[in-house]
């Protein structure tokens, strides 16, 4: 077993040295890259930054030097990863969509010597932050940037970098700190060893039985998270070429260049394809649009345990012939399995697309454990619709008295980089409280039911799980996001951010003479709308016990947005800041 994560791409790079390893658009044509040149051109830069000063005596987590990097993904990323590794540092990896102010809070924690940046645009973004750190030495680009020096004078030479130093790393040296974007109050810092983020790679293996080395994986989601990052090291590991997406634009267009059989993705992005679908869908007349439906509701019956009549596996078998295969040649035609994770995945989204035979690999985990606890495999036997699957090797789960899941295993973080307070406060007994709350269902598969902080208790003293309420009525068509609100109130209400593409079609062929605004903030006004949306609520809340039930309504304009501050770069509503934000709709729910 490979115990440091550097070893993972110099095995690579001697089983297969001409083999592609990451791949990405340049001038708009792909370049790719060997894990010969990976391997080689990430010991050069380790030895540029050890000519830089950045030495390592002393490899304890307060002792090693603090290199971070703000960029979306890129070769120039891994091979950076795998650099700083080699000579011994730590790299802290930062979203280019963090604030100005949070990045000098995070690099000056960290006291981070050197900053590498991909592009002018970011630059620019943190130029003047840039001045807020005395720790900061230098700033490299991976783009020609005016007055920054270029990434290639760290590898412009014929150095190598220290064995020594490399011997001296072991799998429980630190290897990076990740800062958790969190839902309230300031980042805290992940401390992840070689061991926890190597052990999750070998543990996740066996979820990854259909990957070869023939196959290529696209790559969108950011780095930046242990999620994209650690599979990655699986990818490598296994032999499947990395092709970084241009941006989050033009995923369809790559999907269809690059052919992959395997992204990961989160349950947002993967609702975004599927609403792109419907769009298409809603345009279709006559018998393409008769189709089209009678597939989706096959789809929608999916259950890979109970596979339904001979009667309906006929159907779905024909349904897979003349329109879910059109689906798959839009995902480039080899998909054979879509990872999801990060948030709660929709039962009816998993059933459309596995059916579809796009097999839906939902899992769990968090920045803490590296991240993987649980997946769902490709193999049916240990796949199960709605659940998180079954625990990945060498991962051990309790189930805490008040539901709280609990974790323990070679992958659970070393604790919070100078906050012993916080390491202290997430650890019960040797345990990571992970302030999730699930049960097991058949004894194997892990299910979430909701987060330890979210479930809240309403005036009358009932207890409300809202991610159960939101992800069911989120299932409509017109409900693009939504947030439960209700906590010490007397009933549950919502803040809804309609789908107003699939509105304005409504109104279009519900209300022919109606006069439909282009403007979201007077298109929600009409009384139309509401209704429409209303009846959505109700046709939902009969799934629910009378406190859980939606009873009051706000209608938003605008989509939530990383950049608006509503979502985390992980796609996760920020409950605490949209409850700010929008304080003076909540308000008026209950004022009435």
């Amino acid at each position: 077993m490979i115990n440091r994560l550097f070893d993972i791409v110099q095995q690579r790079s001697t089983l297969a040295p001409d083999a592609v390893m990451l791949a990405a658009k340049e001038n708009g044509a792909w370049r790719t890259y060997s894990a010969a040149h990976v391997w080689a051109t990430a010991r050069s830069m380790a030895a540029g930054l050890q000519q830089q000063g950045i030495a390592n005596d002393d490899l304890s987590p307060d002792a090693q030097e603090k290199i971070a990097i703000i960029s979306l993904n890129r070769p120039e990323w891994i091979i950076t990863d795998l650099a700083v590794q080699l000579c011994g540092a730590v790299l802290t990896p930062v979203y280019p969509t963090i604030s100005p102010t949070e990045l000098v809070y995070v690099l000056n924690e960290a006291e981070v010597r050197i900053v590498f940046v991909a592009s002018a645009d970011i630059y620019e973004r943190f130029k003047e932050a840039f001045q807020q750190m005395p720790t900061l030495k230098v700033v490299y680009s991976f783009d020609e940037i005016a007055g920054v020096t270029h990434w290639s004078q760290l590898t412009n030479h014929q150095l190598q970098p220290s064995q020594e130093v490399i011997d001296r790393i072991t799998p429980a040296t630190l290897a990076t700190i990740i800062y958790t974007s969190g839902t309230t109050g300031n980042p805290k810092g992940v401390m992840l060893t070689h061991r926890n983020i190597a052990s999750n790679v070998h543990d996740s293996l066996p979820a990854f039985t259909f990957a070869d080395s023939n196959g290529k994986a696209l790559s969108f989601l950011p780095l930046n998270h242990i999620f994209e990052r650690m599979v990655t090291y699986v990818y490598l590991h296994t032999g499947v070429a990395v092709y970084y997406a241009e941006s989050m634009d033009t995923i369809g267009l790559n999907l269809k260049e690059v052919k992959p059989i395997v992204f990961t993705t989160v349950p947002r992005l993967l609702e975004k394809v599927y609403e792109r679908i419907m769009n298409t869908a809603m345009e279709l007349k006559g018998i393409k649009r008769l189709l089209f439906f009678w597939a989706l509701a096959l789809g929608k019956q999916y259950d890979n345990v109970h596979t339904g009549s001979l009667w309906y596996r006929l159907q779905l078998w024909l349904a897979n012939k003349i329109i879910f295969s059109k689906w798959r040649e839009a995902l480039g035609g080899n998909v054979k399995a879509i990872v999801t994770g990060s948030a709660a995945c929709q039962e009816r989204l998993a059933r459309i697309f596995t059916s579809a035979n796009i097999i839906i690999m939902e899992g769990y985990g968090l920045t803490e454990t590296s991240p993987v606890v649980s997946v769902n495999r490709y193999e049916s036997q240990n796949r199960r619709i709605g659940s998180i699957g079954t625990l990945i090797d060498n991962v051990e789960v309790r189930i805490a008295e008040d539901g709280e899941i609990m974790v323990k295993g070679p992958n659970v973080t070393i604790g919070y980089y100078k906050h012993p307070e916080l390491t202290e406060a997430a650890m019960k007994d040797g345990w990571f409280l992970t302030g999730d709350i699930g049960k097991w269902e058949e004894g194997r598969f892990l299910k979430i039911t909701d987060r330890k902080k979210e479930i809240f208790k309403t005036s009358g003293g009932k207890y409300v799980a809202p991610q159960a309420v939101e992800n069911k009525m989120k299932e409509s068509i017109y409900i693009e996001q939504m947030m439960v609100v209700g906590a010490n109130r007397k009933f549950v209400a919502a803040l809804i951010v309609p789908a107003f593409m699939h509105l304005r079609k409504h109104l279009r062929d519900t209300y022919p003479a109606l006069s439909i605004p282009d403007n979201n903030n007077d298109l929600i006004k009409l009384p139309e709308v509401m209704a429409q949306i209303q009846k959505q609520i109700d046709k939902y809340n009969q799934l629910f016990s009378h406190p859980e039930q939606v009873k009051k309504i706000a209608l938003l304009p605008d989509e939530w947005t990383i950049d608006g501050g509503e979502l985390t770069p992980s796609m996760k509503i920020r409950r605490k800041i949209i409850e700010q934000k929008y304080s003076t709709f909540i308000e008026a729910l209950y004022n009435d």
